[in-house]
């Protein structure tokens, strides 16, 4: 095989090989957001509204967490569509990841 050929399947390969790196950042938000974020959101205003029927009131604490977390679920579903949109960079999406992380370890030292 000549070596100008080489070296074009290489860079092809290299080109392929970094898209997918680079991708892989997005992709692992995006995995992260739905299948554990919006996942714990839904569960724990399930549990609230469990609360609210068992009470057969709301208390301003219920009324106020059950909005934080409806906006916040909100904004991870803009946060999707940008994903889908090719409006998130692989270092957003890596600092995302991060908060992310962060923010349930928090929510693990907190139990």
């Amino acid at each position: 095989m000549p070596t100008k050929v080489m070296i074009s399947l290489v860079r092809v390969s290299f080109h392929k090989y970094a898209k997918e790196v680079k991708m892989s950042q997005i992709k692992k938000l995006q995995e992260l957001v739905t299948q554990g974020v919006i996942p714990d959101i839904d569960e724990r205003l399930d549990e609230i509204f469990e609360e609210i029927a068992g009470n057969k009131e709301a208390s301003e604490d219920a009324k106020e967490e059950i909005e934080e977390l409806r906006e916040f679920k909100d904004d991870l579903k803009d946060l999707l569509e940008d994903i889908k949109n090719g409006e998130i960079t692989e270092e957003e999406a890596k600092e995302i990841i991060d908060d992310i992380l962060e923010a349930q370890n928090g929510e693990d030292e907190e139990l």
